[in-house]
């Protein structure tokens, strides 16, 4: 198993930006599928973006043009930029990582085996 630790969350003003970073641990991070998923109050959790193995990335349509997905294989670390931030952006967001399971579809992030333990974004 992969172990997560998010960071990055906080309170932002709607057309703001925050980033979010993921700590990985645990098996060769080079070789994750990465992603992060949220979930707010009363709905289910939702795939916001996802980065292969191998670079392919696939965002939700609520959050393309606002947010970027990326990673530092020398870090283990993979990012989410958030900018231009709605009130319903807010969302307690996870990381997801999966060393097999793929593909590319943001709807895969979900899935994946592990999460981390979550950092609270709120567009106030």
């Amino acid at each position: 198993h992969v172990q997560l630790v998010e960071s990055g969350g906080g309170l932002v003003q709607p057309g703001g930006s925050l980033r979010l970073s993921c700590a990985a641990s645990g098996l060769s991070f080079s070789q994750l599928n990465m992603g992060w998923v949220r979930q707010a109050p009363g709905k289910e959790r939702e795939g916001v973006a996802v980065i292969g193995y191998d670079g392919t990335i696939k965002y939700s349509d609520s959050v393309k043009g606002r947010f970027s997905i990326s990673k530092d294989d020398a870090k283990n670390t993979v990012y989410l930029q958030m900018n231009n931030l709605k009130a319903e952006d807010t969302a307690m967001y996870y990381c997801a990582a999966d060393p097999t399971l793929w593909c590319p579809d943001v709807e895969v992030g979900p899935h994946f085996a592990d999460f981390g333990q979550g950092t609270q974004v709120t567009g106030s």
